[in-house]
């Protein structure tokens, strides 16, 4: 009996903690309560003096609202800090990103030869909008940026080179559904510089995470590094159309790498990039759904459900700690476009009431966000106290960062994309 009721209760802090905030999500995603006891709170100056953990993620949509999100963020980042060269990888300590998010999150937080993050924000978008009637193939949208570097391995690798999980400048999440275990698989830096059993490519990173099997992409047959490690992976967006849960889970649960944010929710910052709703034919009777516009509602229903989740679980701390951008309008993947798009009023999932209009704009809140995310980069430059993040060391460096192709060389000439 008493063993029985020993299994029941959490043991350990981080049992503790889990317990906590899944109790808060019970109690107010289940039953609506407000009662602000139900919530952990710390003191502001306790928060301050800590610190708080930025992370950045990234849904499985077609990259279209995503890639312009992340060149207004970048752009704000250097406008209000200036610094002209600042990248959004310096001002995130955690990435995650699924499906056309995931290959955002490899190509802003892989290292370059320069050590500094391969790509831009906007370079990443400019390669999306650039090569996409060129290189997209489907009409259907099964992921703009997924069909600009999945169609031929080859590109993938001309991109990240030999670079792997440990070329990464900041911790990464990238989800897939692993085939031969019939279970989701999260490739991790962590993991990755742990064993070489974890460390995988990063250009079969990005296609494992990008391989649509609704839209007719055949499985990614992969092995890590070391060849002991062997996947049959397809889209990240089958096992998590949404990765934010995933990334607070990873930061909550890794006290070597975050050590502040062990306490709770309030000590993140973090940063939930959605996509856009496809557009309906005005006039014409809705048809039966593909097998690929399923899938897609169905990440879609999985990624407002996360969305409340996350959301409710921040509490009275969800207007300065947690963003979510998330489109209404289905819009052509333009530089344009993806502009125009922030400049329309975001869309916030209501438990039980659907979607709702959000007061401000897309592009505000992310100015408003980017003023957040430079505050606590410069508490952390003034602190002297302990780390808020302690990023474990890749060694030694995997052989083949030095190889990883520089933004100048992925701007390829006609006949080399046709290849």
């Amino acid at each position: 009996m008493s063993s029985a009721a020993a299994w029941m209760e959490p043991s350990l802090d981080v049992d503790k903690l889990s317990h906590e905030i899944f109790s808060i999500l019970e109690s107010k995603f289940l039953f609506g309560y407000d009662d602000p006891k139900l919530f952990l709170h710390s003191a502001p100056a306790t928060i301050a003096a800590a610190g708080r953990v930025r992370v950045l993620s990234i849904d499985a949509a077609d990259g279209a609202l995503a890639g312009a999100a992340l060149a207004r963020l970048e752009a704000s980042l250097r406008k209000q800090s200036g610094d002209p060269a600042a990248r959004v990888a310096d001002f995130f300590d955690l990435a995650a990103g699924s499906g056309a998010g995931g290959v955002l999150s490899a190509l802003l937080f892989t290292r370059g030869s320069d050590d500094r993050p391969l790509f831009s924000a906007a370079e990443a978008f400019r390669l999306l909008t650039k090569h996409r009637h060129r290189l997209f193939s489907g009409a259907q949208r099964t992921g703009i940026l997924c069909g600009i570097l999945g169609r031929s391995g080859g590109l993938f690798r001309r991109v990240f080179g030999d670079a792997t999980l440990r070329d990464t400048l900041k911790p990464l999440l990238i989800p897939c559904y692993d085939l031969s275990t019939g279970a989701p698989f999260v490739f991790s830096r962590a993991d990755a510089v742990e064993a070489d059993g974890y460390d995988f490519r990063m250009g079969e990173v990005c296609a494992a995470t990008c391989a649509d099997s609704a839209a007719g992409a055949a499985p990614v047959d992969m092995r890590s590094v070391d060849g002991r490690t062997r996947i049959r992976a397809v889209g990240g967006g089958l096992a998590m159309w949404n990765p934010t849960a995933v990334a607070i889970t990873h930061v909550l649960n890794n006290r070597q790498e975050f050590p502040a944010a062990a306490a709770g929710v309030e000590y993140l910052l973090v940063v939930s990039l959605g996509g856009e709703d496809a557009a309906a034919s005005p006039g014409k009777p809705p048809e039966l759904p593909s097998a690929a516009e399923l899938a897609r509602i169905a990440g879609s229903a999985q990624a407002d459900v996360v969305d409340q989740a996350v959301a409710m679980a921040f509490g009275e701390n969800r207007a300065t700690n947690y963003v979510r951008i998330q489109g209404h309008v289905a819009a052509p993947v333009t530089t344009a476009a993806g502009e125009a798009a922030l400049t329309e009023r975001g869309v916030d999932s209501a438990l039980f009431r659907g979607r709702k209009l959000s007061e401000r704009t897309n592009g505000e809140k992310l100015d408003l966000f980017a003023g957040e995310l430079i505050r606590e980069h410069d508490r952390r430059r003034k602190r002297g106290a302990a780390p808020t993040v302690a990023i474990k060391p890749s060694t030694p460096p995997s052989p083949c960062s030095s190889e990883s192709t520089t933004w100048p060389a992925i701007l390829l000439p006609d006949q080399e994309l046709r290849n």
